[in-house]
C-alpha cells in the first residue's frame, strides 16, 4: 500500500495535531481537528480527575481548557505508537502519551507544598474519529492515565492564573 494514500496516516496525524495545538496554543488549528458544532464531542478524562465523561461542542471545550493551558509556562504532549483501525468512515486511534506541564513561580512551595515546577502524566489516548469529506475529525477523546509524577498542585495554580488574564 502506498503510504502517501494510507488513511491510517491521516488519522494518526489528526490525533498528533491534538497535542500540537495545545502545546503551541494554536486554538484555531486545535479547533479544526474536531467535529464542528452542532456536533457534540465526548471527552472522557475520568481516569485523570474522577469525574464522568462529558459531551460538549468544540468551542465549549476550548473555552474550558484555555485558562489551564494559558496559565502554564509550557507543556509538551508526546504521542507514540499509533494503532489505527478504520471501518468505512469511522476510525479508532490509540496512542501512548506523556504530558509534561510546567509552571515556574517563586511561591510554588508555599502554594503547593513542593518547589517542583513540573507535573507529568503518562498513559494512552483512545480516540474515535469520523471522515468528513477528505478529512478525519475527532468525535471522542478518552484518556487513561497509568502514572503521575511531580507537583500536581501547579495545575490549579495555572488554571487560576489563566482565568485571571
Amino acid at each position: 500500500m502506498d503510504p502517501v494514500s494510507d488513511p491510517r496516516i491521516d488519522v494518526a496525524e489528526t490525533v498528533y495535531r491534538f497535542a500540537y495545538g495545545i502545546d503551541r496554543r494554536d486554538w484555531d488549528g486545535y479547533r479544526s481537528i474536531f467535529v464542528a458544532p452542532p456536533a457534540q464531542i465526548e471527552f472522557d478524562y475520568s481516569s485523570y480527575h474522577g469525574r464522568p465523561a462529558s459531551r460538549m461542542d468544540v468551542d465549549s471545550w476550548i473555552s474550558a481548557v484555555t485558562p489551564l493551558f494559558g496559565g502554564l509556562d509550557a507543556t509538551q504532549h508526546t504521542m507514540t505508537n499509533p494503532l489505527v483501525e478504520i471501518e468505512g468512515d469511522a476510525a479508532r486511534c490509540r496512542v501512548y502519551m506523556q504530558a509534561a506541564h510546567f509552571l515556574h513561580r517563586d511561591d510554588l512551595e508555599i502554594e503547593t507544598g513542593s518547589a517542583d515546577p513540573e507535573f507529568t502524566i503518562g498513559g494512552y489516548y483512545d480516540d474515535r474519529l469520523v471522515r468528513v469529506g477528505d478529512r478525519w475529525l475527532i468525535e471522542r477523546v478518552a484518556l487513561t492515565v497509568w502514572w503521575r509524577r511531580g507537583n500536581d498542585g501547579i495545575m490549579e495554580l495555572a488554571r487560576s492564573k489563566g482565568a485571571s488574564t
